[in-house]
């Protein structure tokens, strides 16, 4: 009818277009992937890999890439360049974004480019900044919450420990004075 390419003998399998401007993949007559105007979605109904990359390149180079590529007309300082969302249902069924991590241009001059990378996670429902690499520091908590900060040695669980809330650090204990 011109809406579906059939691909296999039992027909499910196929491309189908079942609504404007979106094509649809079924695999053994389960939707697998849906491309629309607004972006491509995979959707696999078990934990199995979703997506993969696959490099069969036999040399020392990197491989396989993931290039995450913000192809600006007028690029700008503090433009965000990605970012990437870990989001699941809440217990009211509601789509949240639990983990993030951005990436942003901090400086686009040509010959002296930075970038900040920030990885942020929710607490008590809010999205906190909890590191962040700029190109002059790493700050640790940069919204001054109370958060305790531990560094583990082989046979000491507290090698470094900075008790945020009372504002001490303690080495190879968990309770500095």
């Amino acid at each position: 009818d011109g809406q579906e390419l059939v691909l296999d003998a039992d027909a499910d399998s196929t491309i189908h277009v079942s609504t404007d401007d979106q094509i649809d993949f079924r695999a053994g007559g389960t939707d697998v992937m849906s491309l629309s105007t607004t972006g491509l979605t995979i959707t696999n109904a078990s934990n199995d890999t979703q997506l993969t990359l696959k490099s069969t390149d036999t040399d020392s180079s990197s491989g396989p890439v993931l290039d995450l590529f913000r192809d600006s007309a007028s690029p700008a300082d503090s433009d965000v360049i990605g970012q990437i969302n870990f989001s699941a249902d809440d217990d009211a069924g509601n789509q949240s974004t639990f983990f993030r991590i951005k990436a942003q241009a901090t400086d686009v001059s040509e010959g002296s480019e930075d970038a900040t990378v920030y990885l942020n996670s929710v607490v008590a429902g809010s999205m906190r900044e909890r590191l962040t690499i700029k190109s002059n520091e790493i700050a640790i908590n940069a919204d001054s919450l109370d958060f305790d900060f531990r560094v583990a040695s082989d046979g000491n669980a507290n090698m470094l420990f900075v008790d945020a809330g009372n504002n001490r650090v303690g080495i190879g204990t968990s309770s500095p004075a």
